[in-house]
């Protein structure tokens, strides 16, 4: 897909994976629909970010919590631009919940957030591409493809992303290309000290943490290569195969 002049909605793009995410489509030229929650301040700058970028930007509020608000928000996106070419899956919540600990909220929080609001907003964006065509990709997570005994339920949705574009890029083909990037350490926990930070870097094959920058080039490429739909491109520094 040639992504000059093309639209794309980017949810959570307020800040931190998915803003840059936002900006790396901006910079292609594209049209983003910044998708927020909570951080509004966030988002407006994440517009102005995206038209300094070379591209343009536009903000819209939604609780992707409810799957009526998360189909609503791909419509308001096409609406605004006048067509939808991309959907990026961003939005998600990631709390430490050790199995002893986890909480029923926070499961119900958690799937509400990282598995169902995808599927929805991908349905949603499906019926809008289903004439031109188009392309989702749903940032999963390495905690999806291995076990992180910290993170049981959070790693349990993202898994369920990972099946979820398997599933969707064989029911859209051939006119929707559906896809997945599965982050490793790219933006470490607000917790997190510069000694666990340190151990990271080390312990990753590449010897350094990610960006959120190195996502983004991820999303820019599954957006662009037209021969490409089901796969999960996993951007971890090799971390997966340590």
């Amino acid at each position: 897909m040639e992504l000059r002049g093309r639209v794309a909605l980017v949810t959570g793009a307020g800040h931190r994976v998915g803003r840059a995410i936002a900006l790396g489509l901006a910079a292609r030229g594209m049209h983003v629909a910044v998708h927020y929650h909570g951080a509004e301040a966030l988002a407006q700058e994440t517009v102005r970010l995206t038209k300094a970028a070379g591209g343009d930007g536009w903000a819209v509020r939604a609780d992707l919590r409810d799957p009526a608000a998360a189909e609503q928000v791909v419509r308001d996106a096409a609406s605004h631009f006048g067509a939808l070419d991309a959907l990026v899956n961003s939005a998600a919540v990631m709390v430490r919940t050790p199995l002893a600990e986890a909480t029923v909220e926070q499961w119900d929080d958690m799937m509400a957030l990282n598995l169902r609001a995808p599927f929805f907003c991908a349905r949603a964006a499906a019926a809008v591409m289903a004439e031109r065509g188009g392309a989702i990709v749903n940032i999963a997570d390495l905690a999806g493809m291995e076990a992180w005994p910290q993170f049981i339920p959070h790693g349990i949705s993202k898994a369920g992303v990972i099946q979820m574009t398997h599933a969707l890029a064989l029911t859209l083909a051939p006119k929707i290309r559906v896809n997945a990037v599965s982050p490793g350490a790219v933006l470490l926990p607000d917790y997190c000290t510069p000694a666990d930070a340190e151990r990271f870097a080390k312990t990753t094959p590449l010897g350094r943490l990610g960006t959120p920058a190195d996502v983004a080039q991820a999303v820019v490429y599954l957006l662009e290569a037209d021969y490409v739909t089901g796969h999960t491109l996993v951007v971890d520094g090799g971390r997966l195969i340590r």
